[in-house]
């Protein structure tokens, strides 16, 4: 049986070349998604080998989206692309448990070699990457706690894409006093206090492109 990839980025266009990059190497695309809500509903169905995510997605960004996944899917890989080559990227996602790490401009000549590095186990940087995760790690550098839980985060972003507060309530099944209580937490532990701010904070973040 072929391996089973599960393809998550907002941009159609992208998943078209890249699911017919793996079906010509012979894997199986059984699953793909335009946002990382959707990538991880297809996961609690699918459970798949693989999950090849962009790190900027819309609801739910990569990261989180893999986070997420690989609780419901323990036994899967997950592989983040990113246009993010900072080393606190790298580190976060490392540290969230991602196995491979691929530069967005390198994926058509970097990704078949990561899944492969992956499903045998291995973790795959891109090449222009890997030299400063490693300096970083030989250095013991720490990255300072993140302040915000994955739900927090996850309103954060949607407060981001300019979501009303009973909007975010209606996509994360949650009531309207839930979302509003996630908000006020934010601005006090960011100390930010109008969305503005918030959105800035959220594109600091990778959470959101500019």
């Amino acid at each position: 049986m072929p391996n089973r990839i599960l393809l998550a980025d907002d941009h159609a266009i992208v998943r078209q070349g890249l699911k017919a990059l793996l079906e010509r190497e012979g894997y199986a695309v059984v699953a793909e998604a335009g946002d990382g809500q959707e990538a991880l509903r297809e996961a609690r169905e699918r459970c798949p080998d693989v999950a090849v995510l962009d790190f900027s997605m819309p609801l739910l960004n990569g990261l989180d989206a893999a986070r997420e996944i690989l609780k419901v899917c323990p036994r899967a890989r997950a592989i983040l692309l990113t246009m993010h080559t900072d080393d606190h990227y790298v580190l976060e996602a490392v540290r969230a448990g991602i196995k491979g790490y691929v530069v967005k401009t390198q994926a058509s000549a970097d990704l078949v070699r990561a899944i492969n590095e992956v499903l045998r186990g291995m973790m795959y940087l891109s090449p222009g990457i890997s030299h400063a995760v490693v300096e970083a790690y030989l250095a013991k550098s720490e990255m300072p706690p993140d302040p915000l839980t994955s739900r927090e985060r996850e309103v954060l972003q949607l407060v981001a894409e300019g979501k009303s507060t009973k909007e975010i309530a209606r996509l994360l099944g949650i009531s309207f006093k839930t979302a509003e209580s996630h908000r006020t937490r934010i601005m006090k532990k960011t100390d930010i206090h109008e969305t503005a701010g918030l959105v800035r904070y959220a594109v600091r973040r990778g959470l959101i492109q500019p």
